[in-house]
């Protein structure tokens, strides 16, 4: 049932207390309310069945404009983190947020794909600590060096621990020195199976990468700040799993993504729960690429950020997701 407008603030309190363990008097500072009221709306809250993280999600689900944007994009879900008065700050709940859907998105037995970057990290790093045993957590892309923070392994490993689920690491580069030795170790057993295997895993976790000069693949030493913008100037808009896309979300031919041990771009698509999270400003290009390309279904952005998507697939036409007109 959607939440009515007049329980928003029962949730935000739930939210608030139970999820980010807030006292109440913190709680009634973040919404502008008494105490009082704050034990009032909790008590309310455990009457209505509303305590939980999962429930207590539905906050961020049950909003005109996710609706708008999910009848517009064809998109299953959308959660929008909003950025009102009453809200805590956006970068520090857009993880929490994240990490709950995550968990409401598992059943047992699953296979889930984990990417990396930033956004991915800090998502692992709030998740609560759930028995999932019987889950399986597998790396979607190949490995960075050590002294590079947000690594896939790290990303994957930790998911893994918070789930007491098994975990499954990639023992490979992200990007090899040449072509043909990236194709040769594509087609060693291990390697070959377990990129095989991706397109079994019922749900993935991860972001869109842009293409700036501080993007991660420049950061982490895979492409130059020149090489990044050479391959703008050919079209490439965003990242995903370590590859570049271009403005339609099609992997682009190019040395890099030949380089790449990675998920091909067709097994994260038929992963029936791809989850995409994007919380930067700077993001809105790589977005708009990533939806075109069909690599979500389960989308969690800022308010802001959802205004303008909906706003440009409006004026640019664009049908549903996966239609001709996309």
């Amino acid at each position: 049932m959607p939440i009515r407008a007049a329980d928003q603030i029962i949730h935000k309190a739930a939210w608030l207390y139970y999820t980010h363990g807030l006292r109440q008097d913190e709680v009634a500072q973040r919404l502008e309310i008494s105490r009082a009221s704050v034990a009032m709306y909790l008590r309310r809250a455990r009457e209505m069945g509303i305590v939980t993280i999962t429930t207590s999600s539905e906050l961020f689900s049950d909003d005109v404009l996710a609706r708008e944007l999910e009848d517009a994009t064809g998109l299953t879900t959308v959660w929008i983190v909003p950025e009102d008065r009453q809200a805590m700050n956006p970068a520090a709940e857009m993880p929490v947020v994240a990490a709950s859907v995550f968990l409401e998105l598992i059943n047992k037995g699953d296979r889930v794909g984990v990417a990396w970057g930033r956004t991915v990290y800090h998502i692992a790093d709030v998740m609560p600590f759930a028995d999932l045993r019987g889950v399986t957590v597998v790396q979607l892309c190949g490995n960075l060096g050590a002294p590079y923070s947000y690594r896939p392994d790290q990303c994957t490993t930790e998911i893994a621990r918070r789930l007491n689920a098994e975990g499954i690491n990639f023992y490979a580069p992200l990007v090899l020195s040449s072509e043909r030795l990236a194709e040769e170790l594509r087609g060693e057993p291990v390697i070959k199976e377990q990129l095989a295997a991706i397109s079994d895993c019922e749900l993935a976790l991860y972001s869109v990468g842009g293409i700036e000069d501080d993007s991660h693949l420049v950061k982490c030493g895979a492409l130059s700040a020149q090489d990044m913008h050479d391959m703008g100037e050919q079209g490439a808009v965003g990242v995903i799993a370590g590859q570049l896309i271009d403005h339609d979300g099609n992997w682009m031919d190019c040395a890099h993504n030949r380089r790449c041990i990675s998920a091909d771009l067709d097994s994260i698509r038929a992963i029936r729960k791809r989850m995409l999270v994007v919380q930067e400003d700077n993001k809105f290009a790589p977005l708009i690429a990533a939806l075109k390309g069909g690599f979500a279904s389960h989308l969690i952005l800022t308010s802001s950020m959802a205004r303008r998507v909906l706003d440009h697939w409006k004026q640019q036409g664009f049908g549903k997701i996966g239609s001709s007109k996309a």
